[in-house]
């Protein structure tokens, strides 16, 4: 089974979350997408559920010398959350990643102005925020996502996705009020061998879906 591209993949997460709508269990919903992929799959469920659509950024803290393995996560102005585990396993300790964490901490900071354009975060307090992806791995950015919309006190917290591991699927329902995933494939090694279309956005992306291009 694959997708198309990110944009099918949100109808159908949207139209499994419609029946959830009409069912009564999301009132008052609000869609954040984790930029810049989770941003054109997030649009396709805000329209579905007639919901505002905003972001949260979140950055993934890379292993020194190999970026790409993901060891922690930060968002907002929240402290860095690590993976206990593959920091043991690397022989880390947090504070080997000051310069790293700082780093990543910047560039939240550079999308998230550029992608707000002055607007301010949506209030969250007492609404159903549906956390949206394009998919889960490992769920290190969507843990440390969770727990900052968490913290605002929603009245639920969902986590969306199209397609993620069942490991990944099933750790995340220790941090939301429920994980909708509509395909866990036993074999699972990367979100992107299950898109037709997996191509990298761009900040213009992200500002086309949030504002029209403005």
């Amino acid at each position: 089974m694959q997708f198309r591209d990110r944009e099918q993949a949100g109808r159908e997460l949207g139209e499994h979350l419609r029946v959830l709508q009409e069912k009564g269990t999301l009132p008052d919903p609000v869609v954040l997408a984790l930029p810049r992929g989770g941003v054109a799959v997030a649009r396709e469920v805000a329209r579905a559920l007639e919901a505002p659509l905003d972001v949260l950024v979140v950055r993934k803290i890379g292993a020194p010398f190999q970026e790409e393995f993901g060891i922690g996560a930060i968002a907002g102005d929240d402290p860095p959350l690590f993976d206990k585990r593959s920091l043991d396993q690397l022989g880390l300790t947090e504070s080997d990643l000051a310069d790293v964490v700082e780093r990543e901490r910047n560039e939240l900071r550079r999308r998230e102005e550029r992608y707000r354009q002055g607007r301010p975060a949506p209030p969250l307090r007492g609404r159903t925020v549906i956390l949206v992806d394009d998919g889960l791995a490992t769920g290190s950015t969507a843990r440390a996502a969770l727990r900052a919309v968490r913290r605002q006190a929603p009245e639920r917290v969902i986590l969306a996705v199209p397609v993620g591991s069942p490991r990944g699927a099933d750790l995340m329902r220790e941090e939301a009020d429920d994980v909708v995933c509509l395909y866990r494939p036993s074999a699972f090694m990367a979100v992107g061998e299950w898109y037709q279309d997996f191509e990298q956005l761009t900040d213009d992306d992200v500002l086309e879906a949030l504002h029209g291009g403005r």
